[in-house]
């Protein structure tokens, strides 16, 4: 099984090799945020024009929504 999420204590890396970032890959991050219990994320492309965002999802804060 191939894997480009990698999880280091409260961090989980998601890595693309793309032209650029797409909302997919986005959402993809947001929805491995949700089920775990990790909060912090870190989206990186290393394409043609390297770029990363950060991706900070508060389970406390969803939940009294």
């Amino acid at each position: 099984m191939h894997t480009d999420k990698f999880k280091y204590k409260e961090l989980i890396l998601e890595l693309k090799a793309g032209r650029c970032l797409e909302p997919v890959h986005e959402a993809q991050l947001l929805n491995y945020l949700k089920a775990t219990t990790i909060e912090v994320g870190l989206l990186m492309n290393f394409g043609n024009e390297p770029t990363f965002k950060r991706f900070v999802y508060n389970k406390q804060q969803q939940q009294s929504v």
